[in-house]
């Protein structure tokens, strides 16, 4: 994983993306029926990850305490670096915050180079979801 400090005898991260102002509550059931479509039990997760201009949005910071995991963002450079690994990129995500997908980007770079999605985007009113975990080519 990447040097991100969280446990990594847990295998998934849980990127999020949300439009300001976004209910906790809309996040928090967007992100569990993002678990449950990929099969992925709560204890099975290591981190929320997130575009840095959400660093305080209180949706994202409510899920990871939900989840009791850290929360961690990462500036849109270093987001945008995932572009070439992502399922769903999208040219309007990159023109409001600089990188091509918040949600898949975010749980990729958490983990690092041996990441690879388990699920794609998903979407709710306002809010994004998607899940890398540790390839298991490298795991």
């Amino acid at each position: 994983m990447s040097d991100i400090s969280f446990d990594r005898a847990k295998q998934h991260v849980l990127g999020l993306g949300c439009e300001r102002g976004t209910s906790p509550a809309q996040v928090l059931a967007l992100a569990i029926a993002a678990l449950q479509a990929a099969g992925i039990r709560e204890s099975e997760l290591a981190a929320v990850a997130s575009i840095d201009s959400r660093g305080q949005e209180a949706a994202i910071l409510a899920v990871a305490a939900h989840f009791a995991v850290p929360a961690v963002f990462f500036d849109a450079l270093r987001l945008e670096q995932e572009t070439p690994r992502l399922k769903n990129p999208s040219a309007i995500v990159f023109a409001r915050v600089g990188c091509h997908g918040v949600a898949e980007s975010a749980a990729l770079a958490a983990i690092g180079a041996d990441a690879e999605l388990v699920l794609g985007k998903i979407k709710s009113a306002h809010a994004t979801a998607a899940i890398a975990r540790i390839g298991l080519q490298k795991a």
